[in-house]
């Protein structure tokens, strides 16, 4: 996982179908049960990645001392994009809009995804991939809309992988011309950096956050092609200049597309839709 914000390579990393309740440990992770009935989840490189670990700190320390940095993240990332070009040759061939949805925790990403497939689910068909380090609490809000839907928790790590997500629409099967969302860990940093193969990153900002959202993430807001600025029902009773926050979005990414909604009231959520349907059919 990523080299530069605390992730390790070590984390257990499972994949649950909440239909059946089945759980299986991914990205090279497996679990045994013991004797006295405690689960052990480990890798058989474990052992080996701690050896290279050590060796690599040596290395690097030895290679900044003559000037040169080695660089870890660049191959993990290349491993990344590879399979992620594999993801998308896959939701392209199927007309399978895949969209990673990316926020800050609490900002209302569930709330949004339950009421966008209840209100849309008699014209379009929506699987879910639900991305979390613990529990699968938002997977079985989403399970009650009726779609299907499947949990990967990350343990330690931060954000979802291109090969997480592989393994997530494995199980899943999505349907062609459908649509298949992708809700990541809540994190504005690392997310940025790993491409799911997705269409879109769809950026989701609640007015209970700052407006300055967008130009402290920059990073993350220039890569997404939608923000979603959510809990507008709140904003008379907030301290949010939604003026200046869209004046940051755009200083950021001039090109972003804004839908400003509440997943209370419904307000702003019949444009959002409009743009799921005509991307999905296109």
């Amino acid at each position: 996982m990523c080299v530069t914000c605390g992730c390790s390579d070590s984390s257990s990393v499972t994949l649950t179908n909440i239909e059946t309740g089945k759980t299986t440990a991914i990205n090279g992770h497996h679990s045994h049960t013991l004797a006295d009935g405690r689960v052990i989840n480990h890798s058989h490189e474990d052992d080996y990645q701690e050896h290279k670990h050590h060796h690599n700190n040596a290395s690097e320390i030895h290679a900044k001392m003559h000037g040169t940095t080695i660089t870890l993240e660049e191959k993990i990332l290349q491993k990344n994009d590879l399979i992620a070009a594999e993801n998308r040759g896959y939701f392209k061939g199927r007309n399978i809009l895949a969209l990673n949805l990316v926020s800050s925790p609490g900002s209302g990403k569930t709330t949004l995804l339950t009421r966008t497939i209840n209100e849309l689910k008699s014209k379009l068909k929506i699987n879910v991939i639900e991305g979390d380090q613990e529990t699968a609490n938002d997977a079985q809000r989403i399970k009650e809309t009726g779609c299907k839907v499947v949990q990967i928790n990350t343990g330690t790590g931060c954000h979802l992988e291109a090969s997480m997500v592989k393994k997530g629409y494995t199980e899943l099967h999505p349907e062609p011309n459908s649509i298949l969302m992708i809700e990541n860990v809540g994190n504005l940093v690392c997310p940025a950096l790993f491409d799911l193969g997705e269409a879109a990153k769809v950026a989701i900002l609640s007015v209970t956050e700052g407006e300055d959202k967008p130009i402290k993430y920059p990073h993350m807001f220039r890569k997404s092609k939608v923000m979603i600025l959510t809990k507008i029902d709140l904003l008379p009773h907030v301290s949010f200049n939604v003026e200046k926050c869209l004046e940051y979005a755009k200083q950021v990414n001039p090109s972003l597309q804004v839908f400003q909604v509440s997943s209370v009231t419904g307000e702003g959520l019949s444009s959002w839709y409009d743009w799921l349907e005509m991307n999905v059919s296109t």
